[in-house]
């Protein structure tokens, strides 16, 4: 077996059987006890794949069905590679190898303002119908916020909203801004709890046209509207600026821009909260398979190279905040959905497209609960007075939405967020 050489070296944690095209079986234990899993290849061709390109050929393998799970869950043999591949990418700190990968992602995360919604409409036009298979009530694709494990993901999301609502110190007829607007969610939500203006951008033609739908329906079209626009050609100022789940799109060189731009989009008094996954353990690249397959021209950032583009475009960072499971968590509810209504989602697409959401939804959550996936909130000024000395407006601010009602969850748009 071709493998079998790199595998020795390979697995350091767990125990990996291969039952390969032949029927011939093979077990790699590692030192150190670790997740357990059985597979198959279906076909000769898995084998030599993977001495090419072992990551991206071993998940295009398992979409193509050419390898198969036998013993224990496509988790138990995820948990397996990623744990034994970060062994093997820290062994690399400083290698040719990584020196490469690094210098690749200027031409990897080249995202000019044509091609940025290229791939956004990569990911975010699939037909609403899928991501409502998974997605809580208010379609919120990006973290939730898990105060504690009891709270349901229809929940947390509302919570979340108000956490980051909460950090814009808002008051009634302020403009805001909401860079990546998704779905219309939450500028609806921040329009609703501060009776201010909203004014979203988003490069997804499908979430532009239910984010107007849904302002329309809610009867706020007078201060919320979403535009199919990138946010580099905005020429305004605005009060409040907010951003989730954006800035892994924008691409690391393209960071100066970006701040320079929210800069200019800032009014004096300005406050800007940005909410974005990042990784703990520093600069790195993006996954040949996240790339490829999911997100084209997406990077997760390290602070070390998000903070330096925020003091040179002249900004104050006047408040930072690590979420560390909570991602972990939210991606384990919308892996359960997807899972419980798979065969919708096959009849939408197909097969392959299923297992290779599988791939996308175990992995990443593996990435925050195994590796060294985070995600940060940043609250950024232009002004040092801009907010309190104290942080503890935002506590005060949620717990006063959380008292308003008895559940302490509001309505949105006339239904239940919640």
């Amino acid at each position: 077996m071709l493998l079998n050489g790199m595998l020795q070296r390979f697995v350091k944690v767990g125990s990996l059987t291969i039952i390969d095209h032949e029927g011939r079986e093979r077990t790699w234990q590692g030192g150190q006890e670790g997740p357990v899993s059985k597979i198959r290849f279906t076909d000769a061709r898995v084998e030599r794949d993977l001495m090419k390109n072992p990551e991206l050929a071993v998940c295009e393998a398992y979409m193509d069905a050419r390898i198969e799970i036998v013993g224990g869950t496509l988790y138990d043999f995820m948990e397996l590679c990623v744990v034994n591949a970060d062994i093997q990418w820290e062994s690399q700190r400083g290698s040719l190898i990584e020196k490469v990968r690094l210098a690749l992602r200027k031409l990897q995360q080249h995202n000019p303002v044509g091609r940025a919604k290229n791939n956004v409409a990569h990911h975010y036009d699939l037909t609403d119908d899928f991501y409502r298979l998974f997605l809580d009530s208010d379609q919120q694709y990006s973290c939730s916020y898990f105060p504690s494990p009891d709270v349901t993901l229809e929940e947390s999301q509302v919570l979340k909203k108000r956490h980051i609502a909460a950090k814009l110190l808002l008051e009634p007829g302020q403009k805001v801004l909401d860079i990546g607007s998704g779905w219309g969610g939450l500028g609806l939500t921040i329009a609703d709890l501060a009776a201010v203006d909203v004014t979203g951008v988003t490069l997804s033609e499908r979430q532009h046209a239910v984010s107007n739908n849904r302002a329309r329906d809610s009867g706020v079209t007078d201060r919320v509207h979403f535009l199919l626009q990138d946010y580099r050609h905005l020429r305004e100022q605005f009060d409040r600026i907010v951003s989730v789940g954006m800035f892994e799109h924008v691409g690391v060189h393209h960071y100066d821009e970006f701040f320079q731009k929210v800069r200019d989009l800032m009014a004096p008094d300005g406050v800007m909260l940005l909410h974005s996954i990042g990784r703990m353990e520093g600069p790195s690249w993006t996954s040949s398979f996240i790339r490829k397959y999911i997100f084209p021209g997406g990077y997760i950032p390290a602070l070390s190279e998000v903070l330096p583009a925020i003091e040179r475009a002249g900004l104050w960072v006047t408040d930072v905040e690590i979420l560390r499971l909570h991602y972990a968590e939210t991606l384990k509810h919308w892996h359960e959905r997807f899972m419980a209504r798979r065969e919708e989602a096959k009849a939408l697409y197909d097969e392959r497209f299923c297992r290779m959401w599988e791939i996308y939804l175990i992995g990443s959550e593996l990435f925050f609960r195994r590796q060294g996936g985070m995600v940060f909130q940043i609250q950024i000024t232009r002004d040092r007075h801009a907010t309190p000395l104290t942080r503890d407006y935002m506590v005060d601010t949620e717990r006063a939405w959380r008292c308003s009602d008895q559940r302490g969850l509001r309505t949105v748009g006339g239904r239940d967020a919640a």
